[in-house]
């Protein structure tokens, strides 16, 4: 006979046991633990879940991209911005190492920059499938005007805890 901390702690043991078996059959990683070049463009890059191990739970994930680059698509030159992607998980949660590989094909992507603001939440949302998420683009000035874009999927969930991205408003170099 088991007293409590015992079978909480087999509970525990077992949940987890459970959890790797489910990841390494629901898992089928391309990329993870692999040499693998960037992308060409963010058409070709592939962004890969892993399920959530814990779905019923409201939590949020933050992706912090401080150095995301791309291209004006009229003049050629490099564009460059502080991405924040905020989402809430359902059954999947993006793998970090294919969004980094997503995230670098925009190097040599031609597009403005609510564009390309949009396309990364979007294909995001495409593959995770999640319950909500916003994406903050805070764009360096060209020509003198900081471009911040902002794009959500919907009303936050109910009790969801949301912090400030943490981004302040651009005030020059000084």
């Amino acid at each position: 006979m088991l007293d409590g901390r015992a079978e909480a702690a087999l509970k525990v043991l077992r949940t987890a046991t459970a959890t790797c078996m489910m990841m390494e059959t629901e898992t089928r990683l391309t990329q993870l633990g692999q040499a693998v070049p960037v992308p060409p463009s963010p058409d070709a890059a592939v962004i890969e879940t892993v399920p959530n191990p814990d779905p019923g739970a409201l939590y949020l994930v933050r992706f912090t991209c401080p150095e995301f680059t791309t291209l004006c698509p009229i003049t050629g030159q490099p564009d460059f911005a502080h991405l924040v992607i905020d989402y809430a998980p359902d059954g999947r949660l993006v793998e970090s190492k294919s969004l980094k590989l997503f995230l670098a094909s925009f190097r040599n992507h031609r597009g403005f920059h609510e564009a390309c603001t949009l396309l990364v939440g979007r294909r995001l949302v495409e593959a995770a499938a999640p319950r909500w998420l916003r994406i903050g683009g805070y764009w360096y000035p060209r020509g003198g005007i900081p471009i911040d874009v902002f794009w959500q999927t919907g009303e936050p969930p109910a009790g969801l805890w949301l912090p400030a991205q943490g981004v302040p408003p651009y005030r020059g170099r000084g």
